[in-house]
């Protein structure tokens, strides 16, 4: 029997490993097809607490995919956080929370479900049905993880009632404080001592089309905000490192998330980010920062509003 590979995207985050993990257990479990787990890059510190305290060990490196392989993607739809290739693949089914992006092509009719909830791991929850309420401790761990990671344990906009609902149930099952596990995981999240100014930049990161433009959208999510601003000129280095290596982007936008503030500090180091900036969030950006009060969600807040200046 063929195993099914089922991963999520490039840098990938909590949401997006741990819901190849369970998805993976799913189809284990509760279908009768085998599935392994994959991760396509290098774990955040988060991703690693959540799995050491849940009993699981990382996933294995996933660096390509070849026209044999039947393949499950998970917390994305957009084939440039993919590996290449991934379309001469066998996409049997996508479950997302995205936007669609467009640009998959599959080998026949596949399973696809996108859900505007704020985890991939609420839309699994919800397509399992029944069996949701009978996951072993360590799946209901990851799940809860994930939905608290992706809604900034529900500060979030793009958090909905269901997640919350879905979120309390877990942590009920569980025995757990939202509050105090929130805050273990995000202060894992917020230690990037061991990260080069190039990994931080990598650490998570998509890239999008705006206009004529192609710009990588780097975020880090932190307790501590001044440990990276006080990086800032290492990471202005690294953005211009990272565009000459990548070829395919004009340029970096990096935003670092004050958790508890609940705000955005964007780099705005030269003419062209700073309109850009100017142009999305209707602020004069004339300096090399910029803080960005109320906005800590890419995909609803910073993605929709990008555009370029006329």
């Amino acid at each position: 029997m063929t195993t099914i590979k089922v991963f999520g995207h490039i840098s990938p985050d909590t949401d997006a490993t741990s819901c190849a993990i369970i998805w993976a257990w799913y189809m284990n479990t509760h279908t009768t097809n085998k599935a392994e787990a994959f991760v396509l890059g290098e774990l955040n510190k988060e991703t690693k607490f959540v799995l050491n305290r849940w009993g699981h060990s990382d996933p294995s490196l996933l660096d390509k995919v070849t026209p044999e392989d039947k393949i499950v993607i998970v917390d994305t739809n957009n084939p440039q956080e993919l590996l290449d290739g991934v379309n001469d693949a066998d996409i049997i089914q996508i479950i997302d929370h995205h936007k669609l992006v467009g640009g998959l092509s599959t080998k026949g009719p596949a399973d696809m479900t996108i859900r505007p909830l704020a985890s991939t791991a609420s839309v699994m929850h919800d397509l399992m049905g029944a069996h949701a309420e009978t996951t072993p401790e360590d799946i209901a761990g990851i799940m809860l993880s994930c939905i608290l990671s992706d809604t900034l344990e529900f500060r979030s906009p793009t958090t909905t009632p269901h997640d919350k609902d879905i979120a309390e149930k877990l942590a009920e099952r569980l025995g757990l404080n939202i509050s105090a596990y929130a805050s273990e995981m995000f202060a894992a999240k917020s230690d990037i001592s061991d990260f080069t100014d190039v990994g931080l930049i990598h650490l998570d990161s998509k890239k999008f089309e705006v206009g004529d433009k192609n710009i990588r959208v780097s975020v880090v999510e932190t307790t501590n905000p001044a440990s990276v601003l006080a990086r800032k000129d290492g990471l202005v280095a690294a953005i211009k490192e990272v565009v000459e290596k990548d070829g395919d982007i004009d340029d970096v936008l990096f935003f670092i998330v004050d958790i508890l503030k609940e705000e955005a500090t964007v780099l705005t180091y030269n003419p062209f980010l700073q309109g850009v900036i100017a142009a999305s969030f209707g602020v004069k950006a004339n300096a090399d920062t910029e803080v960005l009060p109320g906005v800590v969600s890419r995909k609803k807040q910073i993605i929709p509003s990008l555009k370029l200046p006329a």
